[in-house]
């Protein structure tokens, strides 16, 4: 009771903190453009047909005098010109690809106008939509570790399904590292996969990728856009301490319906959307399911014995011209073994994970304010197990609950972004014996705090966004996480920057001296302190010409009150944990070519982590510094793609050095003595003797070539059907993915894989 009232306390000190902070920050321009007795104009930008929400569509009021001001519409199509001044105007929105709207607007002193645009597709423009509208992402487009991806970048990455899948493309950037074909591993710049904050329209979702390492829960039949962050993100996302996956689903077509259907040998796929009321209600919902059993499995030489499916919906409600509602559901499943079937010890154990996930998002824009305001309710849960189907030695079960509000508060030349959030993880954990130091069961730290971010424009192109975050982690104290994001533009220059402190109180446990052991266990950390990383970070970007753009981003990670296994020479059957800490730093180089016949780039990463025990932390043998098994120094991607004669050519080629390991120095014989043992009758088990600092070996490097060609047929009833053929793997490389050192036996990525897709749209 008594840690329940002064968390209480903590919480009331921390929202009277942010509030006070908003108030500071937000009233002297309310006051100003009060006295101003000035105007303002916003709204939302939609697409017809559809009804999408239209991100990055430049709107401005001419008085045609010279007095020309205007906005860039937000990921939810949301504008807001300020600080008018009674006349008449031109009110004009422009974007690729869309006829220009123009109205005229005669607005008077403390006007709030409300004005929702609708943008109409131009069909003299359809030919260059793809390669322009781009533009405004793309593989060299990076801001402060920032990256946009749309479904239409995506769709570029060959993949063995004709719909193309968000970890295809995340497996292109430099410093993210995949463990390969199988497993559902992503780390980004050293950090670890549960550090990585992953969001579906602001739910979180703590296993996002699937155990077939092609896919993840995010086919580009829902993705809007992803916003990655590598590092160096704001003071809106909090909680993990290494990268930020920010995904936002699309809306269903409120004027008609679509559907699709595609079939591989990998999976099976749909989606259907359509209006409920047209013009103000709209559903999207997807659904895929492995194909393995059925027809991979029958002509491939390598067995795949994975199961996975994932579930999508969403509803989308505009309850008025300026707010609207969305409900968002994903269920996914997955259920395998990465262990060789002639495993004799561990053939029988599995790996299986399932999310569900549900939330609910509120967007209003008060007509008296020049402010957006979102309010988010969700509800996360994560059910994973390891070991025999019917009787698992592991299991984690991890369900949160997320209340956020945020608010956005416009002026002139800035913005102010704060709000406050709530979140409830609950964690329940069964390890068998995994680690003996770390007790297990149930634990709930709650985490309540608040923030604020202006972004200022301080003039000559250099905008400037300090950041603040207050929060309380449960019984791991209070945390002050000051961040801070710079840009400064010069024609077709960038530099940007990022810093920042970044805190962690749900620790994701796994042992990665085993690479075929995937199980991942949530707990709250066994620390009096969260996990802790800072990041720094600086970038470049020139656009030479219309069609060329580089970049290139230095970064550095520190991180510490990490929780890794115990090391030690003897890996039994059960281990310890111990406290580490960490660095990773390295530099991204990127090329993006873009022709109208011919869309290409080319990426490298040089990167280096490296972990060491703390001195305090009780260990059998503290090996120092130390190569994680996740640090991969050399990575290089490759991708082009053309159209010759309406068949779309695509082909990526992929390189990343060898992984560390542990070396063998030798074998023996394991006896568990739980009471008088014969042990000249007892076999016992055979155990690896591994070297005294872990990872010092150096696996073969990993490279591939996959191709793709593509073609589109119109058929009847206004349909379209797409073929897609290719090879995955072309010239057969046999890389590793994991080395049994007991056995010598040795585990392979998948081979060459010859696939073909069939897609039907209506």
């Amino acid at each position: 009771m008594t840690l329940r009232v002064i968390q209480s306390g903590y919480i009331r000190r921390w929202i009277l903190v942010a509030a006070a902070y908003a108030v500071m920050a937000t009233a002297p321009g309310l006051l100003f453009e009060a006295r101003a007795q000035s105007a303002s104009v916003r709204g939302f930008v939609t697409a017809d047909p559809g009804g999408e929400s239209l991100q990055g569509v430049n709107v401005s009021v001419d008085n045609m005098t010279g007095g020309l001001t205007g906005a860039v519409s937000n990921g939810d199509g949301f504008f807001l010109i300020g600080r008018i001044s009674p006349g008449r105007y031109t009110l004009q929105a422009s974007f690729i690809g869309f006829v220009t709207y123009v109205d005229t607007l005669d607005i008077e002193a403390d006007d709030r106008l409300l004005v929702n645009i609708v943008l109409r597709e131009d069909a003299l423009e359809m030919e260059g939509i793809s390669v322009e509208a781009e533009r405004e992402d793309g593989a060299a487009r990076v801001t402060a570790g920032q990256q946009t991806i749309r479904p239409e970048d995506i769709d570029l990455i060959p993949s063995p399904d004709i719909s193309g899948d968000l970890v295809s493309y995340l497996s292109t950037i430099p410093s993210v590292v995949l463990m390969g074909d199988r497993g559902g591993q992503v780390f980004i710049r050293g950090g670890e996969p549960t550090q990585n904050l992953t969001l579906l329209d602001g739910i979180e979702i703590y296993q996002p990728f699937h155990v077939l390492g092609f896919y993840s829960a995010f086919s580009s039949e829902i993705v809007s856009r992803a916003d990655v962050y590598a590092g160096g993100f704001g003071s809106e996302f909090s909680g993990r301490i290494s990268s930020v996956i920010d995904v936002h689903s699309r809306n269903g077509n409120k004027r008609g319906f679509n559907a699709s259907a595609a079939l591989s040998p990998f999976t099976t796929s749909g989606h259907l959307e359509g209006p409920i009321l047209p013009g103000y209600i709209s559903f999207l919902g997807a659904g895929r399911f492995s194909m393995l059993d059925q027809l991979a499995s029958r002509y491939m030489s390598t067995p795949l014995p994975y199961v996975f499916n994932d579930i999508f919906g969403k509803i989308h409600v505009r309850l008025g011209p300026n707010k609207q509602m969305s409900v968002t559901g994903l269920k996914t499943f997955d259920r395998g073994t990465l262990t060789p079937t002639d495993d004799v010890f561990r053939r029988d154990d599995e790996v299986s994970w399932s999310n569900e996930a549900l939330g609910i998002r509120y967007l209003v824009a008060p007509r008296i304010l020049p402010i957006l305001s979102e309010v988010l309710v969700s509800i996360s849960r994560l059910e994973s197990s390891f070991g025999p189907r019917e009787e698992p030695t592991r299991i984690s079960d991890l369900e949160q609950f997320n209340l956020a509000v945020n608010m956005t508060n416009f002026a002139r030349s800035s913005e102010v972004k704060w709000g406050f959030f709530l979140r409830t993880p609950l964690t329940e954990t069964v390890l068998g014996g995994l680690f003996q130091n770390l007790t297990v069961g149930r634990g709930a730290p709650t985490n309540v705090g608040a923030y604020i971010e202006p972004e200022i424009y301080v003039g000559g192109g250099m905008y400037v966004r300090p950041g603040l975050t207050v929060q309380t982690m449960g019984s791991t104290g209070d945390y002050f996480e000051p961040r801070l994001r710079l840009r400064l533009q010069r024609g077709i220059q960038q530099w940007s920057a990022a810093a920042g402190i970044y805190r962690q109180v749900t620790v994701g446990l796994s042992d990665r001296r085993d690479a075929t052991n995937i199980f991942t266990a949530w707990v709250q950390t066994p620390s009096s302190e969260a996990m802790r990383s800072m990041h720094a970070l600086l970038g470049y970007r020139v656009e030479p010409t219309p069609w060329l753009e580089c970049s290139i981003e230095g970064f550095y990670k520190n991180m510490d009150n990490i929780f890794i296994g115990e090391w030690t020479a003897f890996p039994g059957f059960t281990t310890r944990l111990q406290e580490a800490h960490g660095d990773a730093y390295g530099f991204d180089l990127r090329m993006e070519v873009r022709r109208p016949r011919f869309y290409g780039f080319v990426n490298y990463g040089l990167s280096s982590t490296r972990y060491e025990i703390d001195p305090e932390s009780p260990a059998v043998t503290n090996p120092g510094r130390f190569r994680p098994p996740h640090d991969r120094r050399h990575q290089i991607n490759m991708l082009g793609k053309t159209t010759v004669y309406g068949f779309d050519i695509s082909a990526r080629w992929q390189f990343g050095s060898g992984l560390p390991y542990t070396p063998v120095e030798g074998f023996d014989g394991f006896v568990l003595m739980d009471g008088p043992v014969d042990v000249k009758n007892v076999r016992g088990f055979p155990r690896v003797i591994y070297e005294s600092i872990p990872y010092r070996g150096v696996l073969p490097t990993y490279h591939r070539l996959d191709i793709t060609v593509e073609r589109a047929f119109d058929i009847s009833l206004g349909a379209e059907m797409t073929v897609q053929a290719g090879v995955m793997n072309a010239y057969d490389r046999a890389n590793l993915f994991s080395l049994d050192l007991l056995t010598a036996q040795r585990t392979d990525q998948l081979p060459i894989v010859p696939i073909v897709g069939l897609k039907v749209e209506f």
